[in-house]
Order: C-alpha cells, then structure tokens, then sequence
C-alpha cells in the first residue's frame, strides 16, 4: 500500500509541471521569436493582454555566443542560432539586459501574461567558438571545454570523458539513445547532465528566473538529455514566486523531444509522464489536411485527437509550426508556414478552435536563408516592431499572432472555455463547421466552392461579429464589418472559397448591441423619464453594489428570476428556467477572482456551479475605485480603478454578457452575498421608479433588487434605491 500511496504522489507532482500557470479563462500562448524584452513589454500591455494571450514564450534570455555570418556574404547579419549556444547563464542576451528581462516579466505579468523562457542546458556553444566573448562579455574557451563564468570545465562534459559511443564525438546515430544523449549535436559541446554540479548549475539559472516571475520554460534540446537527469533538474526547482502566482505553484515544464513516430531509439512518451511534451506529430498532420486538400479531408478531423497526434490532450503542447521546422530543421517536413497565408490561417483557427493540447501560435519574421537572424539595423541592434492602423506589423517583422483571424482565434477559444465540440457539420469533403457547446461556432472551408448553407450553430439568438471578417468593439458593442444572424439557433453562412481569409467566426462575446440601446424620454404628470428599449439577446451588462468591506470579505451577486415568478426553476442551472447565462468580461492578475468566475456560466439563486470553484457564493464581484490615482486598475489587476465608477470607493462590480432573452421583458433580480461577512442581504423593496439615464420601473414585485440586462445597475448593499444608466 505504501509503494501503491507513493506512486499516485510521483503522479501528482509530475502533473503540476503540465499546467501553464496562465491567468484563468486564458487558454493558449505565443512565441514572440527573437523579440527584445522592451518589445514584448510593450506587447504585453497593449496587444496580448486585450485580446486574452495566456503567455509567451520568448527567445533564451542568457549570455549566448555572437556570431557574424561568413566573410564572403558582403550582407553581415547575425544567426538566430547563436541564441541557442551558451557562453554563461548571465541574463543578458542580445534581447536585453537583466534589468530589460526583469522590467518585462512584472510588466507581463501585471496584465495577466506570463512568460515561458526558452531555456538550454543540454550543452554550451560549438567547440569551433574557441577563445570567444559574449553577449554579456564572459570570456569562454570552448576549444577547452572552459566556461570560467558558470564554471564548467572538461570534467562536466561527456565527450572529454569518453561517455560519448561515437567515433567522432558527434550525433550520427539515431538507433542509438546513447549516442543521441551523450554526444555533441552538431558540434554543441554535451554536458554531461547526469553529474549533480551540472544539475545545480542548471537549477540555479532556472531558479534565478522563476525568482523574476516567469511561469515556466520550454526546455530545448530536451531529447538529447536522459529523462532522469531533466527530473533531478526539476525537483531543484523553486515554487514559482507569490508576488504573481499562488503559493506552492511549480513551474510549467515544455520538452523539446522531436517524435516523427519513424522508429527511433529515443521517443516522446518516456518524457510526457512528467511534463509537457512538443507534438510535432500534430503540426504535420493538421498542415498536410490544409495545405493538400487531398485524401486527408476536414471531415476526417472530427476525430482528430484519436489520430493524427503523438501526445494525449493533457500532454501535449501543440502547434502549426515553430522556428526550427519553418527554416527545414528540427523535424522538418511539408508544414504550412506565415509563407502560405490563407491555408495557414485556416490549420491555426483549427488549431485554436479544437480541444487539443495547450496551444503555442508562432509570430515570425521574414527571411531568404535559414539561418538569417532578425531584422537589425547598422550595429546589429534587433529592430523593434511596428505596427499598421489594422493592428498588423511593419517592416520584416511577420508577427501572426497580430493577423485578424489569429487573434480573434485567441478570444473565440477564451469564450469557448471547457465546453465540448457539438453541432458537427461537414460536406463531406473539405468543408467543416461545429460550435464549442453554446458559447462558439466556426466553419472551415479548404474546398472548390463556397460554403453556402443555413447551419445550426447551437449559440443563442442574436446579431454577432463575423470576426473572420469584423472586427468588434466590446465598449461599444458594434462591429466594423460583416454580421451574422442567429435565430432559433440557426445561422445563414457563407464562406466564399476563394477569399484570404475562408472562415465564419462568431461567439457569445463579440454579439452587437452590447452597449445597450438609445433612450427615449416621455413626460407624465409634469414628471420626465427616461429609459431604454429592452435589448435584444447578448448584451453587456453591468452591476455595481455598494458595500464597505475590510480585507477578507468579498462579496457575490445571485439573482435571475424568482421562482414565484417563473415555472421549470431547479437548482440545476444549466437548465433551470430562472437561471441567465453570462460571460464573464473581467480579465487581469486577480486570481481569487479569476478562480472564482471560471465555471461561472449563469446567474442564479445557488452557490457554485458544478465546475466553479467550490469556495464561491454565487457570481463573484471585484472591488472599485472612483480614483484614477489608485494603485490598481480593474482592466489591468482585475480590482481596484474603473471608469465606469462615478461615485468612490466600495463599488462592487460585475461586468458580463449576458442572455436577455431569458430575462423578463429586459429585467431581472439579484440579491448580494457578503462572504466573510453577514451573508445574504436582508428582503428589499425597490423604488417604483429608478433614477439614471435609462431608468425604469420594475415589472412586479419582489424581495430583491431589480436591474435591466443591458445597462449599468447600481444599487446599495440592504438598500432600496436604483440607478440605471446607459453605456456612453
């Protein structure tokens, strides 16, 4: 029973280093590829945090080798691969300097971006380097095996030792673990990783990281390591730091291992027990179906998942292509790259769109030859990018993650949560089109004709944002361009086959008319009133409660419609009749509240949800501010300043999406919960009339307060009074 109890904990550690760390209801990352750290903090704060990236991963951070490429190419630039060969584990790297590094972490982090670092400790720089200096200005000998700044001497690598089985020190033998393990691949000088002062040295380099703030690392090289000696790294590891992450959270651990399933002595699944493992089985697959459109058709792909992968959905981490396989290296093979646009696009919406894996989106830049580094100007400085008015990039910088259908990709997965594929629809051939239960639907079209059909999408009804076509303003509720309609759950769609971008994307956050509707004002009995129309289907809604608190009190909302009021209400939410589905649209570094609102899918008159976290009362709020000077703002921390707050402080929040056509004529009721406080408030008799821009009378009576989907609410914690406004 012992060994039994033991067992089941090496399980559950092991599956700690899986969990990207990303701020809740964030679901997939990019990598910034040879970006400068001041670049990606900018990024951070202006781009991913918006449109809802979970994490980056950026480019090695340490002291790397510089290399100029050869004499006779009268156009001198500096390798990419250079950043993959260290000289120390000092970080400063042709990105930036330490302080760079540290200055964009907290800044990333504050928006509720992490950060993965691409790390190497397999080896150190090729032994052709010889007497060399750095980025940071280490000196390093390589032709003698001396790294004075880590320190690594002959003693800590395996060929000087004789551990390496070939002839000439080098990987040339595939069928060989101990070969493939031992050796210098391509002339990278092998660290002998099995030895405890090559282990701490790693450790330490990756502790002095996780002590800045990143949430974990993409391990290069990891199949050239034995799974054993990556494992005592590991367990070296620090507890990622609580300035941003809970307390006890291990790091996420990403393994390079290239698996092409062609019969070689080292494979994926002797390191995906214990961590994320690279799937580059997935890439190759999806590509050739979007890319061929031959015997491999989108139909097929409603199994994807039971083929076409190497690693099982929590193992994996997935994506279309990566800056090896792009240039023809590590793995290689036919993969659609930014260079083939239209089909690219359609193989990373499937991508993001499918529940598979933990996806990593590729952001490039142009090149000629393989081996060209980044875009730089006279003394070899990383150009930083810059941007078009549609938010693209300029220049020699690709920067997918920015194209339309790609970063609404980003937000449609957000939306779509854990809910489950339905709704499936093909031709048959290479037209595809399915929802993500009631939250998300998309259709996919590799084939000759158009895509020209009434689909059942299975989302609410309502007016939604094309996205592959659209952009949406969540302040304002309104689209750029093309809409869809959804009514009794169907939707006409037309994806023309011949268009760049071959899509229909539409989800339950992008629906018009969020901001609610113009007011009208009447006058009766000498009195004016102004109110609104009742609004349509989704709609941003926003309540705020005022409730003076001390610290560790929090406080929810429950609500709906009473059950006196309307038959088919039981407690089971997503189905009772008095329960309205919402989607939550508070992000930031709030994990209490981050925790709370995943799961959270409708407003009712219970405690959590079946998939919320049991610790929850109801639909969580986050506390306000009226002061812009204040320390935290909720856009950025998820608490703290907001705009919309007219009034100062301990104005709760809720800001959702929500169904009005479940609600009663544009109205429904709620009620607080003061946890870590008095509870529930007592029975309320709401005025007859609300003030504000919109105001209203409520439709009939009730023991709670009365708000209106589609408008801003505010009301006092045990009081009577209402105000409802409009969204300017």
């Amino acid at each position: 029973m012992k060994v039994l109890l033991l067992l089941a904990l090496v399980v559950m550690v092991h599956g700690q280093y899986k969990n990207p760390n990303t701020v809740d209801g964030r679901t997939a990352m990019v990598h910034l590829f040879e970006w400068p750290w001041a670049a990606i903090a900018n990024e951070c704060e202006t781009f991913l945090g918006p449109y809802g990236f979970g994490g980056v991963q950026i480019s090695p951070p340490y002291e790397h080798r510089v290399i100029f490429s050869p004499e006779w190419d009268t156009d001198v630039k500096r390798p990419w691969y250079e950043a993959y060969q260290p000289i120390s584990y000092k970080l400063h790297s042709r990105r930036g300097t330490r302080e760079d590094l540290i200055d964009m972490v907290q800044r990333c982090n504050n928006v509720g971006v992490r950060i993965y670092a691409d790390v190497v400790f397999n080896h150190m720089c090729g032994g052709d380097a010889g007497v060399n200096y750095g980025t940071a200005g280490s000196y390093a000998d390589a032709g003698n095996y001396n790294f004075p700044e880590v320190p690594y001497t002959r003693h800590q690598f395996n060929v000087p030792k004789g551990t390496c089985p070939s002839g000439d020190g080098e990987v040339n033998n595939y069928q060989d673990a101990y070969n493939v393990r031992n050796c210098n691949l391509v002339g990278l000088l092998d660290l002998d990783t099995s030895l405890e002062s090559v282990q701490q040295s790693a450790a330490d380099y990756l502790n002095d990281l996780i002590n800045i703030g990143v949430a974990g690392f993409r391990v290069d090289t990891a199949k050239h390591m034995w799974p054993n000696h990556i494992q005592a790294v590991m367990a070296k590891l620090d507890n990622l730091n609580t300035a941003f992450f809970p307390a006890n959270t291990r790091p996420f651990i990403a393994l390079e291992v290239i698996d092409q399933n062609s019969g070689e002595a080292v494979t994926a699944d002797e390191y995906s027990s214990f961590a994320r493992v690279t799937d580059f089985i997935y890439g190759s697959t999806v590509s050739e179906v979007f890319r061929d459109g031959g015997s491999n058709k989108i139909a097929n792909m409603q199994s994807f998942g039971s083929w076409g992968v190497k690693l099982s959905d929590p193992d994996g981490l997935v994506f279309i292509d990566n800056h090896d396989n792009q240039r023809g290296h590590g793995g290689g093979g036919r993969l659609l790259t930014h260079k083939d646009p239209k089909f690219y696009k359609l193989a990373v919406a499937y991508m993001l769109s499918w529940p598979h894996g933990f996806p990593r989106v590729m952001s490039s830049y142009s090149f000629s030859l393989d081996w060209e580094g980044p875009p730089h100007d006279g003394e070899f400085n990383i150009i930083l990018p810059t941007f078009n008015s549609d938010e693209t990039c300029s220049g020699n910088w690709i920067c997918e993650h920015r194209w339309r259908v790609i970063r609404h990709m980003i937000q449609w997965r957000n939306v779509a949560g854990n809910e489950p594929v339905q709704n499936w629809w093909s031709n048959g051939y290479q037209q595809a089109a399915y929802s993500r239960g009631n939250k998300a639907f998309i259709a996919l079209n590799r084939d000759y004709s158009p895509i020209n059909d009434n689909l059942y999408t299975g989302l609410p009804d309502g007016t939604y944002c094309n996205l592959a076509r659209s952009d949406f303003n969540p302040t304002t509720g309104a689209c750029s361009g093309e809409t869809a309609t959804v009514s009794g759950g169907y939707a006409s769609v037309y994806v023309d086959n011949n268009s760049d971008d071959p899509l229909f994307i539409i989800h339950v956050g992008a629906m018009v008319g969020g901001s609610g509707t113009t007011p009208t004002t009447t006058q009766s009995g000498g009195s004016t009133t102004t109110t609104g129309a009742p609004v349509e289907g989704y709609a941003r809604t926003v309540i705020f409660i005022h409730k003076s608190t001390v610290s560790g009190q929090d406080l929810f909302i429950r609500g709906g419609i009473d059950h006196n009021q309307r038959g088919g209400c039981t407690s089971y939410s997503d189905t009772s009749a008095c329960a309205l589905p919402i989607v939550h649209r508070i992000e930031g570094t709030n994990d209490k509240f981050n925790r709370w609102k995943s799961g959270d899918d409708y407003l009712d008159w219970y405690g959590p949800e079946d998939d919320q976290g049991a610790d929850a009362d109801g639909t969580p709020m986050v506390w306000t501010t009226n002061d812009p000077g204040y320390s935290a703002i909720v856009d950025n921390d998820g608490y703290g300043y907001s705009d919309m707050n007219k009034w100062g402080e301990h104005y709760w929040l809720v800001d959702v999406n929500m169904d009005c056509s479940k609600t009663e004529d544009g109205w429904f009721e709620l009620k607080a919960f003061l946890k870590g406080g008095e509870g529930w408030e007592s029975d309320r008799n709401q005025m007859g009339s609300c003030g504000g821009s919109a105001g209203g009378s409520k439709p009939y009576t009730s023991g709670n307060h009365f708000a209106r989907c589609g408008y801003i609410n505010k009301f006092t914690f045990n009081g009577n009074d209402c105000q409802i406004d409009n969204f300017t």
